[in-house]
Formats: structure tokens, sequence, C-alpha cells
């Protein structure tokens, strides 16, 4: 690999150009030659606000960007980020001089700025949770709207150059505010792409930047050159690697000296100086088998003295996160303290690209599988990169559009909201709470009024016009419409319309006891006495299953009377067979000591209103009044029934859930009916795109049990629907 140092010794001197392109095809050379000579051109007597003269800068970035060997394509983006491109007239020139792709770079890396302007706006300040969602937010939607992979590439480099200028610049305050913007930002980034030797030149200049006094003393302290340090460090290699050969291991061997800002941070972690660190310089070794791993450490342990008590077998006790490796401390050659860190090739890919990966274990973040698996692709594209030959190829690979399957979008306060791809302005507004998206009557993106079926892009900004009050349309519901694309809003709406029903349902109740007492003459009964009478927990649940019909007016008189009715208050009706109660607990008119058998069909349970079938050899099938098969049976069979008193009966009925993806959902719906008391009979699961179905068979004494049952499952996060079958 061209080394950056090579570049970057004389970026005056054609040799500096020739360098750069020496291994381009003829084509890109040609591309970065006339992109060199455009800066050249339009560049002077400009200043880059680092305070370099324009064109250094760019040639330096170039420079760097050149050791990445990312095509001839991103060499000429990396000249050519100092070029207007605002009226139609520019883009089209250099379009026509340098190709859409280019241009499109360009574009790319220009976008970053708003992201930069959204750290300083968003995230300034002490470090809290908040803070740190944000900063992690910024770093997915940097992901997300650079398409092109060489995008945050060019940004990287772009970024190391502008630190090397600052760290000599006098305008502490503009060095503070890259250096912190590096750390925050573009070292995380760089340290998951695994772009190593930009991610420790980033940190260690922005250190340099922030703590100068500290930096200084440590690079003393530590009393060697970074040359040196590499120097030494691949002469440990050349030796291992002998004595490997030696004693018959196929091993790679590779390392390299931490840098600065590294070895500080694990002072402060530790609370150590730096005569206590053991893993100043480090060296790993990646063999084929396990017992080649314990072999490798035989053959430096008889090589150089191992430090007591610096041991560490994370092969058979792995890391919580199931990192697994060999690490031991030695006194290397010269007498100076060296880590070995020893694995396989499967150890070290799951460390770097799995569920173990470094950079998580570095910046604390919570796990996120689909992250994970993108973030693996990228570092498998740019490992991949020195194989492509062909530039057409490895163009198609870097651009991706793994992060499309999210947009991130902007509050007015600068927050930003990432948001399933498709999402329109009415999931934003039940994103940030539900009561706006309640009143959400019209959204503003960029400045502009868009419909609430617009579909929102990475880095807008958007406004919810909101109402003072009122409540979401039905509209909103229709997927055919395309109002919502989340889950989380459309149960949003939906548990709104059912509180609306709810309402009605209980003033529609309310009026039909008023006028069922009024009949009887028992206006003044206590009505909470009534609702537990009739096994309610309270009078609004009574009103709202009377609203709903699920208490009929023969129960209430039933429950107001009770047994002992005078016989000028019998209701006015056709005198009745004496009803007889089965052993179930059920009421079976004009037929006596008959088995009862509650239908599987709808399995009734009480208060629901029932109807008896006269089965030929098992007595009455008992269905739900409602039941569809009931309308199908021969009607001279059929007889009436209702609820007696059912004691300490169970009764099964089939309940639906329907949510969106959730690991712990089951785990949470089982607890409430452990609470509850409740037997579950039977359980089935069904999962499709991002929702499950689940079905469950429940043991429960009556309806209102299972009416407080739906109404906690409902209140889980990620439930959309939870109802009665």
């Amino acid at each position: 690999m061209v080394k950056l140092t090579d570049i970057n010794r004389d970026i005056t001197s054609d040799q500096w150009l020739g360098t750069l392109t020496a291994r381009l095809p003829q084509a890109e050379r040609d591309l970065v030659v006339r992109a060199d000579a455009w800066a050249q051109q339009n560049y002077p007597g400009r200043k880059h606000p680092a305070g370099q003269p324009w064109i250094d800068h760019a040639r330096a970035a170039t420079g760097i960007l050149g050791g990445l060997r990312v095509g001839g394509e991103a060499l000429a983006a990396m000249l050519l980020l100092g070029a207007p491109i605002v009226t139609r007239t520019e883009r089209d020139a250099l379009n026509a001089a340098f190709g859409p792709a280019v241009v499109s770079l360009v574009d790319g890396v220009a976008s970053m700025a708003q992201i930069q302007v959204l750290r300083s706006k968003n995230v300034s300040g002490p470090k809290t949770n908040d803070r740190t969602s944000q900063l992690e937010a910024l770093r997915k939607m940097f992901l997300a709207m650079a398409q092109d992979v060489r995008v945050v590439l060019i940004k990287l480099a772009d970024q190391v150059q502008w630190l090397r200028e600052l760290a000599s610049n006098e305008d502490s305050d503009a060095r503070e505010n890259a250096a912190r913007e590096t750390l925050e930002l573009f070292a995380p980034l760089a340290n998951r792409l695994g772009v190593w030797q930009l991610k420790w030149e980033l940190e260690d200049l922005a250190f340099r930047c922030l703590e100068p006094e500290t930096y200084r003393n440590l690079a003393r302290q530590l009393d060697e050159k970074r040359k040196d340090r590499e120097t030494y460090i691949g002469e440990v290699i050349r030796i291992l690697r002998d004595e490997l050969k030696a004693a018959g291991i196929g091993a790679e061997v590779s390392g390299r000296p931490k840098h600065i800002y590294s070895i500080w941070r694990k002072m402060q972690r530790k609370g150590v100086g730096l005569d206590d660190l053991f893993d100043v310089r480090a060296v790993r070794v990646m063999v084929e088998d396990v017992k080649d791993c314990y072999a490798v450490l035989g053959v430096v342990h008889n090589l150089w003295t191992p430090i007591p008590r610096e041991f560490d077998d994370y092969i058979a006790r792995p890391k919580a996160n199931d990192y697994r490796s060999l690490h031991t401390a030695v006194v290397g050659p010269d007498g100076k303290v060296l880590e070995i860190q020893v694995r396989t090739h499967e150890m070290h890919q799951h460390a770097e690209l799995g569920v173990a990966a470094h950079w998580r274990y570095k910046e604390s973040v919570k796990g996120d599988p689909g992250l994970d698996d993108k973030i693996s692709w990228l570092r498998n594209v740019l490992e991949w990169k020195d194989e492509l030959a062909d530039a057409a190829e490895l163009a198609e690979y870097f651009r991706t559009d793994l992060f499309q399957d999210m947009v991130y979008v902007v509050t007015p306060q600068g927050r930003v909201v990432d948001l399933p791809r498709g999402s329109t302005p009415v999931d934003f507004a039940y994103h940030l709470h539900s009561e706006l998206g309640h009143r959400c009557r019209g959204a503003k993106v960029n400045g502009q009024i868009v419909p609430l079926t617009y579909a929102l892009s990475n880095g807008q900004r958007v406004e919810i016009i909101a109402a003072k009050e009122g409540g979401p349309s039905r509209d909103w519901l229709n997927p055919a419409l395309g109002y919502i694309k989340t889950n989380r809003a459309r149960a949003k709406v939906r548990q709104w319309f059912n509180s609306q029903q709810l309402d009605e349902a209980m003033a529609h109740g309310r009026a039909i006891l008023e006028k069922d007492l009024q009949r009887l003459g028992k206006t003044g009964q206590n009505l909470e006495e009534l609702a537990s009478r009739l096994e309610f927990a309270g009078v609004n649940e009574l009103f709202a299953a009377l609203g709903r019909g699920e208490v009929t007016p023969r129960q209430v008189q039933s429950a107001v009377l009770g047994e002992e009715l005078p016989e000028d208050k019998m209701p006015a009706h056709a005198a009745a067979p004496q009803p007889t109660v089965a052993p179930s607990g059920i009421l079976i008119v004009g037929v006596d000591k008959l088995l009862t058998v509650l239908a599987r069909c709808c399995k009734p349970a009480p208060p629901d209103r029932i109807v008896g079938f006269v089965t030929r050899g098992r007595g009455v099938t008992v269905h739900r009044l409602d039941c569809h098969n009931v309308a199908r049976l021969p009607q001279e069979r059929l007889i009436a029934a209702d609820w007696g008193k059912t004691g300490a009966s169970k009764f099964p009925v089939d309940i639906e859930v329907i949510a969106g993806s959730h690991p712990a959902l089951m785990r949470d719906i089982l607890d409430i009916f452990t609470r509850e008391k409740v037997r579950v009979a039977s359980s089935a699961s069904h999962s499709q795109d991002l929702s499950a179905k689940m079905t469950f068979t429940l043991e429960v004494e009556g309806l209102p049990q299972l009416t407080r049952l739906l109404a906690s499952v409902r209140d889980i996060s990620g439930v959309e629907s939870a109802r009665r079958k």
C-alpha cells in the first residue's frame, strides 16, 4: 500500500501527483489530474477556515485519502470540495468535466455540514443519557445520508487534515470545537468502519487540541517517538514469526503501538499511571485452531518472561459479550513491556464484526443487531477494496443502501428523530408525543407545507401544525390512503378511537340503566352495590357493558330486585316454564336436569347472552347468542338459557393479540396473566414482517375479569390490539 507519508512528502511538487495516482487505471489517473488542475486554477487566494491556503488543504487531504485506496473518483471529489455547486450552470459544468458520480460525492460531503451544525446545537453540555443517544442518532444519520460510503471516508480524511492545521492554530475556540466534534462524531465512525490509520490520528490530534499540556507530558513519558515505537513493534513481529515458524505453527502476526489518546483513556479508566500499563505496545497472533492458541502462548512465554498476574484466558472463560482470546503481558526485547493477544481467525471475526465488536465495548453503546450487521458489511467492503481491481466494481460496492431502511429527520429544536423509511409527518408527530399526533392537522418540511401523506427523507426539518384540540381522522387507519407507516402511530390512533367508543358506550349504558331503574321504581338504587352484584369492578364498567349490550335488562332487573320479587313487580310477559339450574351454573328454561356443555366454537362466558341447543345424546350445547353457528342450527331445537350462580367456575375464552416486534413481549403478557391468576390452556404465535399475532385460550371467571386482562395487555408497549375472538 502507498504510505501516507510518501504521498504527503511535498504537496506542491509534480512528484506528489504522480505518487498519488501511481496505482490507478489511466482513466482514473486522468480524472484526478484534471481535478487538480481545476483546483489550482480556481483556488488561488482562497483560504480554508483553518487558515491554510485552500489548494494546500485540498491537496494534503487528498494525500491522506490516497492511502485508503478508494479510487480516482473519490480523490477527484476531495480536490473539488471547495467547488461551488449552487446554480444549475455550475452543476452542469462540473458534471460535464468530471461526471455525475464525482459531483454526487462532493454533494454528499457538503450535506455533512448540516449534521455538524446539529451536533454543536443539540449535544453541547455535560454528558447525559439523552445527549449520548443524540450523538448515536447523529452517527447513524451521517451513515444514512452518505448513500456512498466513500463520502464518509472523504469527510474523515478532510477532518484529519483540518485538525493537523488547527493543532498549530492560535484560535483556541475553533480548535476546541473541531476537536470535540472529532471525538464525538468522526473518530467513532472511523472506529466502526475499521479505518484505524485515520481513527488513531483523529483521536491523537483532537486530544492534542483539547489537552495540549497533558498530551506533551504523556508523549515525554513515553520517551520515544511514534516511529521508534513502530520500529520496535516491527522487530517483535519478526522475532515472533521466526519462532512460530520454527515450532511448526502457522500464524498471522500483526501489531501496533498504542496511540497516545488510547493510552490516556486507559489510564483514566483504570486510575493508574503509565508505569502500571502493560499494553502500551501490543502484538496480535491469529491461528486456525484453539489448540494452536495455547501452543503460541507456550512459545511466547518461552521466548520472553511473562509478567505475573497479567494473563487472562478469555477462551476458557469468555467475557459477557462472548469475546474470546488469550491475553498475556511479557518483558519483551530491550526490557520493554509488551502485550500479546492470541486468538483464532473465527474469534477475531466475532470480536471485530460480531456481537463482541470492539467499537461497542469502547463506546458503551447499547446493542442494535440491525446496525451491527450493516457496520459489518461496510467494514467488509473496506477490506475487499484492495482486491477489487475494477473501479466500476469498487464503486458499485461503495454505493450502498444498507442504511436506507430508516430516515433521520430533525425537529425545529434541532433534535434528530429516526423513523422507518416511508414515514409521514403523522408518524413523526406521534413519535414526539401522542397528544401532538392526535392534534396534527398539517406539516412543514424545510419550511414548505406538505400533505400529511408526504414521505420524509434524511436530513429534513419537520414542523407539525397542530390544532388546539381535537382528535385523529379515521382515514389515518386506512392503509391505502398512506397517512401512517409505523405500528406505533397506528396503535395510538386506534387507542384514541377505542377510548372515544368507551365514553360513548358508558353514556349509552348510563341512560339505559336510569330508564330501567325508573321502570322498576328503584331510582334510589346504590349503583356501586349493583355493579358489585353483577360482578363488575365499578360503576363505569357496568355502564360500558350495558352500552355494548354485554349486560341485558333482565340481568339488571334480577340484580336490582333479587330473588324475592313481589308479584306486582314482576315484568309483564307471558308465563314461562320454571327454569332449572344445571350443574354448570346455566339456567335452562323448560328442560329439567339435562347435561350442559359449552360450545367450543364461541366459548361463552358470563355474562354473555347465551342460547341452548339440544343435541342427540350430549344434552344441551350452550352457544353465545351472537355465535355465527347459531343461525345455521335447526331453530326448533334451540331453547332459552341464561347464567345462574356460577360460583367459582372457570370458563375458557380465546383472545387474540397483535403487536409489533418486541423481544420481551410474550414475557410481559404472561406476567399479566400470572398476576390475575389466570390459567393459560393453550397459546400460539405467528410472526409476519414486523408484527406478530398471538392467540391464547384462557380460563377466566367471567367477562369482567377478561375485560381487565385485555385492558392491561393493551397497555403493554408495542401492542396494537388485544381482543376476544
